[in-house]
């Protein structure tokens, strides 16, 4: 979030007649960093396609073949349903891209189905609806690369051996990039999206005005493939094919990045998103049952479609090349989606703090990191094969889907402005076409990895729910929201532990003593330890600090040094300085031994004692 505030200068109470500035800000206005960035430049109409819509875009290249593969187990009856399937899905996306208008409208701050949720049906629906987008990023980078890899390997077989490779690679590199702080621009995008959206048309176009091979019977195909294809297995079909709707809710959730008027143009872009992706699914459609697609190891559907409509010619790498781009640019997207989402949940106390932290170069590494290691385990689970990671993909989208139109079914009752009964209406049929889309998603998909998905978002969400509770623990010890009492000096020991007679034991009591006057060096006698000559070389230096040697109770030094200090000291402030040399960096990290980190864990669990480091630099 971008934090707009003013400075107040008051007089200065250290009576050097200076102004100063204080720390307490008067806040003007929160707003969305997208917002702050597009109130200089925001985005239009085609450049909110190329930068919100990849996600959407990119599934063209494996919904269909989600399909296709289904629809295959039946032989060329079960072929010959591929368009009715394909109508049914675009029915869905034309309601959800209405329903969608609606939510851009009402909520034209963006934040989605997170913000419908939060606002209308409580924290744990708010919860279950990041929930469901966290897997929604990290599944889209996933079957992105893999979906991306397989063009590329159907256009160049001989690099099938090394898929898994080819995955981790560009998982990889676009990891490096976006750590490092490369910045996304939408009018970047439009080139690979208008190239790309360009060659599907032109793969389409060029298939429909080819003759139609005499293989492919007409009349009553359809009437023999109802009859002979099972409900389950159109059901199964469907479900698949689902997984091009992803994306559909992206522009909803960043609004204000658009140009005024943002929910305007936010809704037609909207508009634009669904017309281009029903019209390039049903398209492709025709062209599978046309050419009688069948599924081919190493090839995917949409390499057969391009070669059989253009030919193996420069025509035919244009479009699997730009599909490859494009891919990979979807698979980004998820870098800039998930690391802000898990900034705001952090902000909300739902995940640690650190993943709010950004890095010198302006990056949510945490988050960035969790993505490209989640990601990775997936690849390399599924050994890089899209179709074994696109049926869980469907199921965590259609999740935020009703959650969102459930929510917006709850505002028109909330607010009744005026049409709220058609609105409601519109959201209502919405909510209960996803939901069933939900159930049967899961259903069919279930053996074939979607129970994963079932476990994980519940998971996420109580996990998410305890992270909060726990830090409504530590606020209430905080007590932040008070004003604590003046600070007081309090009677302090200060306990130093030494290992040896040194100039680093020295930096340490010196420290101690600059500290307070009641000093204490601890020396915990270990294994094989002469304790005679340790005691000489002590006095012998006669450093004027008392000195107490521990047993050595179970080889470590940190537990002898916390019994003593929680057993000597009770009711005064006790300081340990623990003292360390700091190594070169880089592996020579791994040379000490680390007892301060042991000795500090250990302390760490006791109240009323502060822990000091200090670092003496090498070189």
């Amino acid at each position: 979030m971008g934090l707009l505030t003013v400075g107040v200068r008051v007089p200065s109470t250290d009576g050097s007649g200076r102004s100063a500035r204080v720390d307490t800000h008067r806040v003007i206005a929160v707003l969305p960093r997208a917002e702050v960035k597009a109130g200089r430049r925001g985005l239009t109409v085609p450049t909110g396609l190329a930068g919100l819509s990849l996600d959407a875009m990119a599934s063209v290249s494996y919904g269909p073949e989600a399909i296709v593969l289904v629809l295959a187990t039946a032989g060329g009856a079960g072929l010959g349903l591929t368009l009715p399937v394909t109508l049914a899905i675009a029915a869905l996306l034309a309601v959800l891209v209405a329903s969608y208008r609606q939510v851009i409208a009402a909520f034209p701050n963006g934040g989605g189905a997170y913000a419908v949720a939060k606002a209308h049906l409580g924290p744990r629906t708010g919860l279950a609806a990041a929930a469901s987008l966290i897997v929604d990023y990290v599944l889209n980078v996933a079957v992105s690369i893999a979906a991306g890899v397989a063009a590329l390997t159907s256009a160049f077989p001989a690099l099938l051996p090394y898929t898994v490779w080819v995955c981790v690679a560009i998982l990889a590199g676009i990891t490096a990039l976006n750590l490092l702080g490369i910045t996304e621009s939408a009018r970047a995008f439009m080139a690979p999206t208008v190239v790309f959206v360009a060659g599907i048309g032109a793969v389409i176009v060029a298939g429909l005005v080819r003759s139609e091979p005499a293989s492919v019977s007409a009349g009553t195909a359809t009437v023999l493939d109802m009859r002979t294809v099972g409900v389950l297995l159109l059901l199964k079909a469907f479900s698949s094919g689902c997984a091009a709707l992803t994306g559909v809710e992206a522009i909803a959730n960043a609004v204000p990045s658009f140009a005024a008027p943002k929910v305007v143009r936010a809704q037609r872009a909207e508009v634009a998103l669904g017309a281009l992706l029903g019209a390039m699914l049903i398209g492709l459609a025709v062209l599978i049952e046309k050419f009688e697609v069948r599924p081919v190891d190493g090839t995917t559907v949409l390499s057969q479609l391009t070669e059989a409509a253009l030919g193996h010619g420069i025509g035919y790498y244009i479009v699997q090349f730009a599909t490859v781009l494009l891919l990979a640019l979807a698979a980004n997207t998820s870098y800039g989606g998930l690391p802000t989402l898990t900034k705001i949940l952090a902000d909300d106390n739902c995940l640690p703090h650190r993943f709010a932290v950004r890095s010198p170069r302006e990056v949510y590494r945490y988050g960035v990191l969790t993505l490209a290691v989640a990601g990775g385990v997936l690849l390399v689970a599924a050994n890089g094969k899209m179709n074994a990671l696109v049926p869980l993909f469907a199921i965590g989208v259609f999740v935020g889907f009703t959650i969102a139109q459930v929510g917006m079914v709850r505002h028109w009752l909330l607010t009744r402005t005026a049409g709220w009964r058609w609105r409601l209406a519109l959201n209502g049929f919405g909510a209960v076409l996803t939901c069933v889309a939900a159930i049967v998603t899961t259903a069919m998909k279930f053996t074939e990895g979607a129970w994963l998905i079932v476990l994980i978002l519940p998971a996420l969400v109580v996990g998410m729910e305890r992270i909060r509770d726990t830090y409504g623990r530590i606020g209430a010890v905080r007590r932040s929201d008070e004003v604590p009492p003046p600070p007081r000096a309090r009677d302090a020991v200060i306990v130093v532990p030494v290992s040896e007679v040194s100039d680093l034991s020295c930096e340490a009591l010196s420290a101690a003593l600059s500290i307070g006057k009641d000093v204490v060096a601890v020396h915990v006698c270990l294994p094989g330890e002469s304790v005679k000559a340790f005691t000489k070389a002590w006095e012998a230096w006669h450093p004027d600090v008392r000195l107490v040697l521990l047993e050595d109770g179970d080889a470590t030094v940190g537990g002898p040094v916390a019994c003593y200090v929680r057993e000597n000291f009770a009711g005064r402030r006790k300081v340990v300085v623990i003292a360390e040399v700091d190594p070169p960096v880089g592996w020579n990290r791994v040379l000490p031994s680390h007892r301060s980190d042991e000795l500090e864990r250990v302390l760490r669990r006791m109240n009323d004692t502060v822990v000091c480091h200090l670092r003496v630099q090498v070189g």
